[in-house]
């Protein structure tokens, strides 16, 4: 009797796609611990060599004509300025974020928003049934009842029911979910997740329909599955920000049709997400105007400044080593911050411990707030309030002088805006200044020289 033939099988990294033919409790390409899961290597079909004619033909760019209408419209201005301008046929775009931080909601306001528009809209959901969507979309206020439903998480049964009824837009709630019956391994598996993507991204550029995909994020805040992934879409959009707070940011992490510089922020309310078209104001509505430790800083987000509140609170160790605990900031910045206070200015800080907070949830990731930081921390340290009408621009180097920042004058019009009085800047940023303003601005060139206009 002849033996069965011996399935060869193949250990796949859940994090990175690595391949090992044995298992490893360790990935070795990506350090992760219990990510290799055993797959099935399907068997290869005989195939005989035939002679492919092609009938395609390059064009010249100049021969190309674009759509007038190649985007679709949004029913939020947030979601339109991150996509760069609305969803563009044929696009395959992936949002991730954290659980429940409203990824689904956003998703499902603007596929009924379409279908109210008349744009034909698929909503897909392998998560929910048919009535628990139903549900939702009646505590969200979505009365369209234009919206086509489907709860299911075979992707050939997805992809019959889109050829048969043709939407103009598709929406995957999740990616993870699905999985194909050519392939042995389980829903969310790598190899299942990739197959999906490929599949839906032949579908987008064939029929010329944009898929929105809603992916998982790992508890390390990365996309789960493949890193492949994020290659594969024309579009990466990801939510920040705390769950337990009100606002979220969508942030584009690759765009292929707009710019990454821009975000969206959005308001969490009892009818779903709400645009928030001043953050600034927003986010300095709770802000505490009478205590040391507290400091309005200036970034920039894309074309969009935003004043933003950063708390600092410096307190006596009661531990050998003092604790260092930095929120929506780079600890490694905050180090460097320290440093430079304890080195250039005096300020004794290495036997207090230190925290520094962006409020609202947001994370800083421009250097223009490292003037604000540190006054905070000297605020705190000192027991000193800083004026509240006072906004603190500027990048600290490792010796102490103020460098300049971009855009001042955007950032400059909107503290004015805003109601503030008074301005911190760089003095090289003084040289150049096109704009004329009736806020009082004090030009340092030195962290010093900052510190010392307000704590003595």
């Amino acid at each position: 009797m002849a033996r069965a033939k011996k399935e060869k099988v193949q250990y796949v990294c859940q994090s990175c796609g690595f391949i090992s033919p044995r298992w490893l409790g360790r990935c070795s390409e990506c350090g992760a611990w219990n990510s290799m899961v055993e797959e099935v290597v399907p068997g290869k079909t005989a195939t005989t060599a035939t002679k492919r004619v092609s009938s395609a033909k390059p064009m010249a760019l100049s021969a190309i004509q674009a759509e007038a209408d190649d985007r679709f419209p949004c029913r939020s201005a947030e979601f339109r300025r991150v996509l760069g301008g609305g969803i563009v046929r044929g696009s395959l775009v992936l949002i991730g974020g954290d659980p429940g931080i409203g990824k689904s909601t956003l998703l499902l306001q603007e596929g009924a928003w379409l279908a109210g528009q008349g744009i034909s809209t698929l909503y897909v959901s392998g998560e929910e049934s048919l009535s628990q969507t139903k549900m939702r979309a009646q505590r969200l206020g979505i009365t369209d009842q234009h919206l086509l439903l489907l709860a299911e998480t075979n992707l050939e049964s997805v992809l019959d029911v889109v050829a048969q009824h043709d939407p103009q837009v598709l929406i995957i709630d999740s990616i993870q979910t699905l999985y194909s019956s050519d392939l042995e391994s389980a829903p969310g598996s790598i190899s299942q997740v990739r197959e999906s993507a490929n599949r839906f991204l032949q579908l987008a550029k064939t029929k010329n329909i944009p898929v929105l995909m809603i992916g998982h994020v790992t508890k390390e805040g990365y996309l789960a599955g493949p890193k492949a992934l994020e290659h594969t879409v024309d579009t990466l959009l990801l939510f920040e920000g705390d769950r337990n707070h009100f606002f979220r940011i969508l942030r584009a992490a690759k765009n292929r049709f707009g710019s990454t510089n821009e975000i969206g922020v959005f308001e969490m309310t009892e009818n779903g997400l709400a645009d928030v078209s001043n953050p600034s104001e927003m986010f300095l509505a709770q802000r505490s105007t009478d205590a040391p430790g507290s400091v309005v800083v200036s970034i920039l987000e894309g074309t969009r400044p935003l004043l933003l509140e950063v708390q600092a609170l410096v307190s006596p160790s009661n531990y050998g080593l003092p604790q260092r605990s930095a929120t929506g900031i780079d600890p490694k910045r905050l180090a460097m911050l320290l440093a430079v206070l304890e080195k250039r200015d005096g300020l004794r800080i290495g036997t207090f411990d230190v925290f520094v907070n962006a409020v609202g949830g947001v994370r800083i990731d421009e250097t223009a707030a490292d003037l604000g930081i540190a006054a905070a921390i000297a605020s705190s340290l000192r027991n000193q309030e800083i004026p509240p009408d006072t906004v603190i621009i500027g990048e600290v180097g490792l010796t102490g002088e103020i460098r300049p920042v971009a855009h001042i004058e955007r950032r400059i019009v909107e503290a004015e805006k805003l109601g503030f009085s008074a301005a911190v800047v760089p003095k090289a940023n003084m040289r150049n200044l096109k704009i004329k303003t009736k806020l009082k601005l004090h030009s340092v060139e030195k962290l010093s020289q900052a510190i010392q206009l307000f704590i003595q």
